[in-house]
């Protein structure tokens, strides 16, 4: 919750916590004025090796990538928004993290 509250202080605003589909899941959908922001949360103890943002590799973007796709497809009031895909980096107490917000962290197109 820490991540959805740096992300609501900062302006945009909750569509969707946990969005389930069978290629994946969503963490967060926002949105950030008239932009669809899909927000992946990836925390790290540590001593892990990377951080949480590194977890995040060509795999995962794919996953997260078909899963927004699958969203905009049972939400097509959206479908003409422009999207973009964020990260949360989050290390240290589980209680109190440490977050690093990377937005625009990958674009569709790359994958």
């Amino acid at each position: 919750m820490a991540a959805e509250a740096l992300l609501c202080s900062h302006g945009l605003m909750l569509i969707e916590r946990n969005a389930n589909f069978r290629v994946g899941e969503i963490d967060r959908v926002m949105r950030d004025g008239e932009m669809l922001v899909f927000v992946e949360v990836r925390y790290r103890t540590p001593g892990s090796y990377g951080t949480g943002a590194d977890s995040v590799d060509w795999k995962k973007r794919r996953r997260l990538v078909r899963a927004a796709e699958a969203w905009l497809q049972r939400h097509p009031e959206h479908r003409d928004r422009s999207c973009r895909f964020d990260v949360i980096d989050a290390h240290g107490d589980p209680a109190s993290p440490t977050l690093r917000w990377i937005a625009s962290a990958f674009r569709a197109d790359e994958i």
